[in-house]
């Protein structure tokens, strides 16, 4: 179960992804760019869904945006309430939340949509659609499959998937999204894929 494997390294987790932002400029650039489109839709709240420890959800609030954070793991939950406890954290499943259709004005899933199996994800990406008002944004960051077939992989808690861009943007689409545009960067120093990012508009 992803709860309890991340549930397990918790600690260790935290300490390795609390600085990943400062020395990931593209990645800091996406985020500023899904904070500017929150914004030019009209604001609103905004959820980092699968959160972890929460510094992506610490940043985006740094970028000026009313955000707060879910995750499946009570541990991880603990950690970013202890870490930022001017945030509000959560415990949820990404495909089930305990929100009203449309209260949302931005999602961020930072590397969290990559455990879900393959033929589970549409109903992740349909939540994402419920939650958000029309005009919201997602944005997506993921391992990319640098050309190749949807790949399962040995990620360092549990296995994870590298998704070909092209393949996960077609089921935002087929899910009620509009594309506004796209990242993708290579590996970096102890990177082993190439990264993905994109940006969404509910419909």
């Amino acid at each position: 179960m992803t709860a309890d494997a991340y549930d397990a390294v918790a600690v260790l987790y935290a300490g390795l992804a609390r600085d990943d932002l400062e020395r990931l400029p593209l990645d800091r650039a996406v985020l500023g760019a899904f904070a500017e489109s929150v914004r030019g839709a009209g604001g609103g709240r905004v959820a980092e869904l699968g959160c972890g420890p929460g510094p992506v959800t610490a940043h985006l609030r740094g970028l000026g945006l009313d955000v707060f954070g879910v995750d499946l793991s009570p541990v991880m939950i603990g950690l970013a309430r202890e870490a930022y406890p001017d945030l509000r954290f959560d415990v949820g499943s990404m495909d089930a939340l305990d929100l009203a259709d449309g209260e949302l004005g931005g999602i961020v899933s930072w590397y969290s949509v990559i455990h879900a199996p393959p033929r589970e994800l549409p109903s992740y990406l349909a939540e994402f659609r419920r939650v958000l008002a029309p005009g919201g944004s997602l944005l997506l960051a993921f391992f990319e499959a640098e050309g190749g077939p949807l790949t399962a992989f040995d990620h360092r808690v549990t296995t994870a998937y590298r998704w070909p861009v092209d393949d996960l943007a077609g089921l935002a689409r087929e899910a009620g999204f509009a594309e506004v545009g796209r990242m993708l960067r290579e590996p970096g120093e102890g990177e082993r894929f190439r990264r993905g990012h994109l940006l969404m508009r509910a419909r």
